[in-house]
């Protein structure tokens, strides 16, 4: 009853009530990635959701296009601007996924939506987290995030799956706001971001 009826009707009134009384700060945030990233304060990107299905995800955009004299983008670290350090920092960089939550296409909490070129790499066991929506903050955000392994990313994600409920999801929401404001596991050593998945993780 939870999963199917309470838990997207919560979702869908959390993220508009979200965005009205964030919205002074999101603007704010908004002209300064547009004046950093070249009038492209947004991130759009194709992500697998429930069952698979693909979604284009909205984030801030934190990195810039900047490439070596080869045409390649430099490294994630480098790309990183000095606001788009901030808005990670304080996962500020999450909040334009409220849309995608009241779109329907995910929920506060869930797995992470990661890359659709992973969908073929996942064992049988990894496959259980397209069960339920992607989330803007999971089990596996709040008990490590960048800071843990793949592998054991992943069984959290399906832990959750597994055992969902209303007072799992509270209290995943309380340690989310626990995290971002002691920042904690938000990169791995010496990166913007964790390495890439290729199975093996």
């Amino acid at each position: 009853m939870y999963k199917n009826f309470f838990k997207p009707g919560m979702d869908f009134i959390m993220a508009f009530a979200g965005l009205l009384v964030l919205s002074p700060v999101l603007l704010v945030i908004l002209i300064l990635l547009a004046f950093a990233n070249n009038g492209k304060p947004f991130f759009f990107q194709n992500r697998p959701g429930k069952n698979g299905n693909i979604f284009k995800i909205i984030k801030f955009k934190t990195m810039t296009d900047a490439k070596d004299r080869n045409g390649c983008l430099l490294p994630d670290a480098e790309r990183l601007t000095s606001v788009g350090k901030f808005v990670r920092k304080t996962s500020i960089d999450e909040v334009p996924q409220l849309l995608n939550v009241i779109k329907g296409e995910m929920s506060f909490v869930g797995p992470r939506p990661l890359l659709p070129q992973y969908l073929p790499l996942y064992n049988s066991r990894q496959k259980k987290r397209h069960l339920v929506k992607p989330g803007i903050t999971g089990w596996a955000q709040v008990n490590g995030r960048n800071a843990i392994s793949w592998r054991q990313k992943f069984e959290y994600d399906v832990w959750y799956v597994e055992n969902l409920s209303f007072f799992l999801d509270l209290k995943i929401l309380w340690k989310t706001v626990r995290k971002v404001v002691i920042s904690e596991g938000i990169n791995t050593a010496n990166m913007a971001t964790t390495e890439p998945f290729n199975g093996n993780n």
